[in-house]
């Protein structure tokens, strides 16, 4: 059986059974770090810290300084590695030995993934607290999981919701502005992904129909980017935190995040799980090779030429790639053959568009998609 014949046979919904699901509690501001305390009495009063190796200083100064602690007590642990069920099981042993009651995550995907499994497994509240907006993952309730050598395994659904999302925003502003535009590549492929498994009739991420409200959520997301995104990026890149950053931070991180879990995933994702297997694209971020997904996504269903300049042209501008170059791909015959035969035979999502989908159409697709980047790229 091919891939097309299984997306048929197993990858459509069979009921008009709705879902959807999202985090307790979401808090978003500058200086929201400080009130950590404050949120987990709601919880506990035991906190374990599992922070990103990169940010472990800060945030440890950040909570030094927090003179209330509201009767908690707290134990830090950095984190460095991947979210490996070897990792997990280790962070899962530290929980017990501190006899903790609440989870703390801090940072980027791997440790905010790496603590959602943790509290599965030891089954306490969590706190997830992005440092950056580069992607969706801490709105999810969702975890990438990886071998210990750093080999994508799958994604999984966590068993319990996300008791708080805390998002201080002046501290996601200070992140590099890479990753920043990369949280928007992401984030700009929510609409038209959902949109795609709506007209396909295919799953979201929990395996039933979009609701409405997911597709509200989807299209919000859009109209913020195109409206508040270049602004955004600007003000970050100068180190200010304006009304425009905070809507993007919402967008990128909330707003995708529940997009994509509610509404599904599609070609976006699709192409950059198949661009993923080429070495080359190992120097981009999980949204930058996205953003180029989105291209070939939207030259697949045969979007109007006025929406894929747009597109193009408003990536060009977030300073995420148009090109295969810019993610790293020669565009090579074999290259295009391992891309496309990943994409096509291992990979699910390319198969939730609402068009038929075979390995010469998913080649043309990308061939076109960079035949345009190029082209505009040719003429700034």
């Amino acid at each position: 059986m091919n891939g097309q014949e299984m997306s048929r046979s197993a990858m459509l919904l069979r009921s008009a059974t709705r879902a959807y699901e999202c985090p307790q509690r979401y808090i978003q501001g500058p200086g929201e770090l400080e009130n950590i305390f404050v949120y987990a009495k709601r919880y506990g009063s035991r906190l374990l810290f599992i922070i990103d190796g990169g940010i472990f200083d800060m945030v440890a100064g950040v909570l030094k300084g927090v003179e209330d602690l509201n009767g908690c007590r707290y134990e830090l642990t950095a984190f460095s590695g991947e979210c490996c069920r070897e990792n997990v099981d280790a962070l899962a042993d530290a929980v017990r030995e501190h006899e903790c009651d609440v989870l703390v995550g801090v940072g980027g995907g791997k440790a905010l993934d790496v603590a959602k499994l943790v509290a599965d497994q030891v089954d306490m509240p969590r706190i997830i607290v992005p440092t950056s907006a580069s992607s969706d993952a801490p709105a999810a309730d969702w975890a990438a999981v990886y071998t210990a050598e750093g080999v994508h395994i799958s994604g999984v659904a966590t068993r319990r919701s996300t008791e708080l999302v805390l998002v201080d925003s002046a501290i996601v502003a200070k992140a590099p502005a890479r990753l920043f535009s990369a949280g928007i590549g992401d984030a700009l492929a929510t609409w038209y992904e959902a949109k795609a498994c709506f007209d396909a009739t295919a799953p979201n991420c929990l395996g039933f129909m979009s609701t409405r409200t997911a597709m509200a959520l989807s299209r919000e997301c859009h109209e913020i980017l195109m409206q508040d995104g270049l602004a955004a990026l600007a003000a970050v890149k100068a180190g200010v935190v304006t009304p425009a950053v905070e809507n993007v931070i919402e967008a990128n991180i909330l707003l995708s995040g529940l997009g994509f879990i509610n509404g599904g995933l599609a070609g976006s994702h699709g192409f950059h799980n198949g661009f993923s297997n080429i070495h080359g694209t190992k120097r981009c971020l999980h949204g930058e090779i996205v953003a180029f997904g989105l291209v070939c996504e939207l030259v697949l269903e045969n979007a109007p030429s006025a929406t894929i300049e747009e597109t193009i042209d408003f990536l060009h501008r977030a300073d995420l790639p148009v090109t295969l170059a810019e993610i790293g791909i020669e565009g090579t015959e074999e290259e295009l053959e391992i891309i496309t035969e990943h994409t096509m035979n291992r990979n699910a999502l390319i198969h939730h568009e609402p068009v038929v989908v075979t390995k010469d159409a998913l080649k043309a697709a990308i061939v076109a998609a960079d035949l345009a980047g190029r082209a505009y790229l040719a003429k700034i």
